[in-house]
């Protein structure tokens, strides 16, 4: 076996984490996909009862969401940007406002699902139904998606201030393929919930 040459296998020429990166995407994509199947299919049996929900639904806090995240997706991307030009302060600052953007939403989202609970419309509520189950399903899973994103961003951070420093901009622009997508989610999700069938 030490012989075993592996020349002849092909070369993506992508960097393995990338590769590996959009690979995980590709399977979220599905993973997505089949909750949005689902609230198309329970949909078209309870037309009025989604239509009743989404009415329910704040729409200014779902657009406050939208335009952090969005702003997130410019930060992130400048981000990786200045580390790749060996700025530190500026990745730092771009990096550090990025997660600040993650907590951002999740406060927004917090005082959303706060409401529901006073309304009784979250999960074991008396007015909980199927389109909130649906609305607390897909919400919730991108929620920890967003955490998900957070977690590594911010020891990339903390790693920035240690004597070694941070500089694998290859890294952290991985991350951001991954931040873009939680982005992108929530750019679908933001409509199907709120505004379609209102």
């Amino acid at each position: 076996m030490s012989g075993l040459s592996l020349a002849h296998e092909p070369v993506t020429g992508i960097k393995h984490g990338k590769l590996g990166m959009w690979l995980f995407l590709a399977s979220e994509i599905m993973f997505f996909a089949g909750f949005f199947t689902a609230f198309a299919v329970i949909h078209n049996a309870n037309p009025e009862l989604f239509s009743e929900g989404a009415r329910e639904l704040s729409v200014p806090l779902a657009f406050t969401n939208t335009m952090i995240l969005i702003g997130s997706s410019l930060t992130m991307a400048l981000a990786i940007l200045f580390l790749e030009k060996r700025n530190v302060a500026k990745f730092r600052t771009f990096l550090g406002l990025t997660i600040l953007g993650g907590f951002g939403f999740l406060i927004v989202k917090t005082i959303e699902y706060s409401a529901k609970i006073h309304h009784g419309t979250a999960p074991f509520g008396e007015h909980f139904n199927v389109f909130y189950g649906l609305y607390f399903l897909m919400t919730g899973f991108h929620a920890i998606h967003v955490i998900g994103g957070m977690i590594p961003m911010i020891w990339m951070l903390g790693r920035s201030f240690t004597k070694e420093g941070y500089y694998r901009a290859d890294r952290v622009e991985t991350l951001g393929l991954y931040w873009h997508f939680v982005d992108l989610v929530w750019i679908f999700l933001f409509p199907i919930l709120y505004l379609v069938f209102r």
